[in-house]
């Protein structure tokens, strides 16, 4: 059994106003930092066997802040929790993106959305759950820690509680946010959703 803690990376300036997408150079921003390293002293005490991260620099930066605590795991680079593909949506406000005809359907029926020459949220689920696959098999047993993003941390928790995916807008993931699931050859177990750093179960899993 494996038991992985998916933690959602801190703010930027762009969270809440802009999709920063794959963009470079978006950072955490002094909430974030702080965010960040609340995440990390709630998982401290866990004996994680690895640390995985989006190669985008808000998730690096919330899993360089989770590895002070680890200092004998490196973090490990996993393009497949990488943030979704939104093509033109990328570098957009939210409030132009609501006046769109496909903000609708994203909310709406998400399994029918292909953002304009970007993915689909059933290729960026796919790839997501293969990379959790992945390392499951390298890790069989004990905890291992997988900082990623919202969407994509939201479509992994939808898989493996099979809620159609049509349904995931319905999870939350807010900002360092930290939600917990076991996964062996039987059924998967979610232990928390969302949890905040002051409420995280399980610290000695």
């Amino acid at each position: 059994m494996t038991t992985f803690f998916f933690v959602r990376h801190g703010v930027t300036d762009h969270t809440g106003h802009k999709l920063s997408g794959w963009m470079e150079g978006v950072h955490l921003n002094t909430e974030g930092r702080r965010q960040a390293e609340a995440t990390a002293e709630a998982l401290a005490e866990v004996e994680l066997k690895a640390i995985y991260t989006s190669p985008i620099d808000r998730c690096y930066e919330t899993a360089e802040a989770i590895a002070v605590h680890h200092p004998k795991l490196e973090l490990v680079l996993d393009e497949g929790l990488g943030e979704v593909g939104y093509g033109k949506w990328t570098n957009r406000t939210l409030k132009s993106l609501m006046k769109t005809k496909l903000w609708e359907v994203v909310q709406r029926r998400p399994s029918a959305v292909t953002f304009p020459d970007g993915e689909t949220f059933r290729s960026v689920q796919y790839r997501a759950v293969n990379s959790v696959e992945a390392i499951r098999e390298k890790h069989r047993h004990g905890a291992v820690c997988c900082v990623s993003h919202g969407d994509v941390i939201k479509l992994v928790l939808a898989h493996y509680l099979g809620v159609h995916m049509d349904l995931f807008q319905r999870i939350v993931t807010a900002p360092a946010g930290i939600s917990a699931l076991s996964v062996g050859d039987g059924d998967p177990h979610i232990w928390s959703l969302n949890a905040m750093p002051m409420t995280i179960p399980g610290r000695a899993i």
